[in-house]
């Protein structure tokens, strides 16, 4: 493609008149073109034309084929209308219009010449090309492909430009840059070789460079200027102001949550952006965005006083709490424990999702530090306040156990209040290790309230106090000095453990066991033997028996005694009987042989 320099200086050179024959008669003075006949005339004109010259003509005839040409000769030159024609096959040339074109032939004898317009055109071109070279100039080109390596661009003839030299910085798609037209600065040439080198690096360099002086010059910090985004990474984006990059951080970005640069701008953007520090001597420019805006927590205590209900977006989870956007740049938390008043939040996202729109309620608030607790449950009322009144202690209530653990069960209660019943709490006899032994979840049962303790949030339950405590009856049951028997539960080194009845048990201190000493109980007893024992004490508060072997044993030597004399006396007495019959019947049958 030829620039409007090139066909003003190309005019210039080949001196435009009003007809050819005139352009070769410029040379001659007045005098000799008065002695001269037309037909001297006409031959001294044409006779300056040489083969391959390029020379003016005007267009006389267009055809469909042809274009038929005046340069001054005895006849007209046809040049293809295919010559004629742009990329699109229209016409752009009309009559009378001039035009350049390449006389590749002629004969004087038949008048017979061969013009060519897109030789004149790649002549003019290398002119073109060997001017602008020299004079350091630039060229106009249309990128027409990509070819290895880079561009084919077109400025006339085909020239070449590398990858290296198409921008400043390397272009990814080199597709996209097809049919755009740039200048060029021409790096080498070969017109024999029909090679030529170009580069828009260099013309985009000395730009920069002249940008870069007048930048550096009105730059400082807390100046706000206007920029280009050049480049976006996941940390932040490169603004051009001018000849010079500066770096505008994702953190200075916006006082609000910023997921990710490209969300807040464009490769290609225009943009105001504020100068925050600026290094003359490393040319480094840290860039601000957000410091455009006033910072909205400087009035954030007035504008949310503590105990206000705020509208916000939940922007992130965590494992401790959501927290929730209630304006661009604040962000408030709620951590899990304020999410409900009775469920157990284990995360927050078995209540909320990020994008959710949430009404919360403010907490407390900290300026300083850029924090804000929020609240969820707090909008709801605590029915803490109210469980007590509905469920007083002594009230006996029914539900279906939720859980079991090693320390007791807990019964659903209200939604989201459950009671604990505690290990301890589920017999007044019965050792229990596991409540599991007993109990299975979902079962129904019943409990008696214990305890409430608003504060700690606990509610406390009792299985075993539906029933009387046994140990209150024991001593009208168990009277001291009675004897009673039962199985050894347990041997220790001081003493024996007998069962009374299930659950209750009486203790046989080693000095009880016998009137002998006992240097240990497990030499005699073993769990599961059956023993005779006196009660000797009762303690129902502190849930003892004091029992004694030794001590059964003397009131079995005494009553067995006293069942001794008994019987001796009762054994006398027959005797005595027995005799006087035994005499009485001597008697009867002397008496008989009498007879």
């Amino acid at each position: 493609m030829v620039t409007k320099e090139t066909n003003e200086t190309f005019d210039n050179q080949y001196h435009e008149t009003e007809s050819p024959i005139a352009d070769r008669a410029a040379g001659l003075d007045a005098e000799d073109m008065e002695e001269m006949s037309f037909e001297d005339l006409y031959e001294q004109s044409f006779g300056n034309i040489q083969e391959g010259e390029v020379v003016r003509g005007r267009v006389v005839q267009i055809s469909d084929d042809y274009v038929m040409v005046d340069i001054g000769y005895k006849s007209e030159g046809e040049i293809p209308i295919n010559e004629f024609r742009d990329e699109e096959g229209q016409l752009i040339v009309g009559i009378g219009d001039e035009v350049d074109v390449l006389l590749e032939y002629h004969d004087d004898d038949e008048g017979t010449i061969f013009l060519s317009k897109e030789k004149a055109e790649k002549i003019k071109v290398w002119d073109d090309i060997s001017r602008i070279y020299n004079e350091d100039g630039v060229i106009e080109g249309r990128v027409v492909s990509r070819v290895k390596g880079g561009l084919a661009v077109d400025i006339g003839i085909q020239a070449f430009v590398p990858g290296s030299q198409v921008d400043l910085r390397p272009v990814r798609n080199l597709d996209s840059l097809i049919g755009e037209t740039f200048q060029f600065k021409i790096l080498k040439y070969n017109k024999k070789r029909r090679n030529v080198v170009l580069s828009r690096r260099v013309i985009l360099e000395k730009e920069r460079e002249e940008l870069k002086a007048k930048t550096l010059a009105v730059l400082e910090e807390g100046k706000v200027m206007e920029g280009v985004v050049k480049n976006i990474t996941d940390y932040g984006v490169f603004v051009d102001l001018g000849g010079i990059d500066g770096l505008l951080h994702i953190t200075d970005m916006s006082w609000g949550r910023v997921g990710h640069p490209s969300e807040m701008c464009q490769i290609g953007d225009t943009i105001n952006v504020k100068v925050l520090h600026f290094d003359r001597e490393n040319e480094r420019v840290s860039l601000g965005l957000k410091q455009l805006q006033p910072d909205p927590w400087t009035n954030a205590a007035e504008k949310y006083p503590v105990g206000t209900k705020v509208l916000g977006k939940v922007v992130s989870l965590t494992d401790y709490g959501a927290f929730v956007e209630i304006e661009e740049g604040i962000e408030g938390l709620i951590h899990v424990s304020e999410m409900s008043w009775t469920r157990r939040v284990r995360h927050p996202s078995k209540i909320l999702s990020v994008g959710d729109e949430v009404e919360t309620m403010i907490l407390s608030i900290d300026p300083e530090r850029k924090r804000i607790s929020l609240g969820l449950k707090q909008l709801e009322p605590n029915p803490w306040d109210v469980i007590a009144d509905k469920y007083p202690v002594g009230t006996v209530i029914s539900g279906k156990i939720k859980n079991i653990t090693d320390f007791g069960i807990f019964i659903g209660i209200d939604e989201g209040i459950d009671g604990l019943v505690h290990i301890s709490d589920l017999s007044w006899t019965k050792r229990i290790r596991h409540p599991s032994e007993v109990y299975k979840k979902g079962q129904e049962v019943q409990a008696i309230v214990l305890n409430i303790d608003k504060e700690n949030e606990r509610f406390s339950l009792g299985i075993k106090q539906l029933q009387p405590d046994p140990w209150e009856s024991v001593p009208q049951r168990y009277p001291v000095g009675s004897l009673i028997a039962g199985p050894v539960t347990n041997v220790t080194d001081f003493g024996l453990f007998v069962e009374l009845e299930e659950g209750i048990e009486g203790l046989v201190h080693v000095s009880e066991i016998s009137k002998e000493k006992v240097k240990s109980p497990g030499e005699e007893y073993k769990v599961g033997d059956q023993v005779t024992a006196k009660v000797i004490n009762i303690s129902p508060k502190e849930r003892k028996i004091g029992l004694s072997i030794k001590r059964a044993e003397d009131q079995d030597d005494r009553t067995n005694y006293r069942d001794y004399m008994s019987n001796a006396k009762a054994a006398t007495s027959n005797l005595g009987e027995l005799l006087m019959g035994e005499l009485a019947a001597l008697q009867n049958a002397e008496n008989s042989e009498d007879e």
